[in-house]
């Protein structure tokens, strides 16, 4: 009878045991799944975020390759200006474009190539609003005009530098430029009055020493 007690004890906890290691190794295989699981779902993470970072990577690069066209375009037609009032960035004042048309100005006006300077200039004064280098460009077009004896267009350039910028500090010569304008055009009088207009208003000006020597010239 012990001996029944005893193997029927024995075989139960054999079971029980047997049990244990089923519900242990059940555990450490659903452990084991949801590890692979999070593996994959880590797999897929980081598969997405390649994808993302070269959609990125390929977005980025679409976006400078649309900026260096523009970029390019815009100094194709800088180099290839015929620069007529009707070519224009509309609505875009464009720092790089506006530095690149106004040193090409100079460039040329340095080099003495006056067409292409003016038509620079021109541009430049119908494309951007710059407070110096706008009225500087309309004082060029004024010079230009009167060496390429164009007097009413010269004229008109500096009334609009001293309308538009009565503070700049090209407005004295412009005011004696009028005068020679009007010298050249056989307005003496007007030439003589504008000329002493400057002297008086601009007194401590190089513009006023110029007008004062003109004025003995016409005694």
């Amino acid at each position: 009878m012990r001996l029944k007690f005893l193997i029927s004890k024995y075989l139960f906890i054999i079971l029980f045991s047997s049990n244990n290691i089923v519900a242990n190794e059940n555990e450490d295989i659903k452990t084991d799944i949801l590890f692979l699981k999070i593996q994959e779902l880590e797999s897929e993470i980081a598969d997405l975020r390649n994808r993302i970072e070269s959609q990125n990577f390929l977005i980025e690069k679409l976006i400078q390759e649309s900026f260096d066209n523009q970029v390019d375009n815009k100094e194709d037609e800088i180099e290839e200006l015929t620069l007529n009032s009707d070519i224009r960035f509309e609505g875009i004042d464009d720092p790089r474009s506006k530095e690149q048309i106004y040193d090409a100005a100079i460039q040329a006006l340095e080099s003495q190539n006056f067409e292409r300077a003016f038509n620079l200039y021109k541009y430049f004064v119908d494309s951007f609003n710059d407070k110096e280098k706008r009225p500087l460009s309309l004082f060029w077009l004024g010079e230009i005009s009167m060496i390429n004896n164009d007097l009413e267009n010269a004229e008109v350039f500096f009334m609009e530098l001293i309308s538009k910028y009565p503070s700049h500090y090209r407005i004295p010569l412009s005011h004696k430029k009028i005068g020679d304008i009007y010298l050249k055009s056989n307005q003496t009088e007007n030439a003589r009055e504008k000329y002493k207009f400057v002297i008086r208003e601009y007194p401590n000006n190089t513009a006023s020493s110029l007008a004062l020597q003109l004025l003995k010239n016409m005694e």
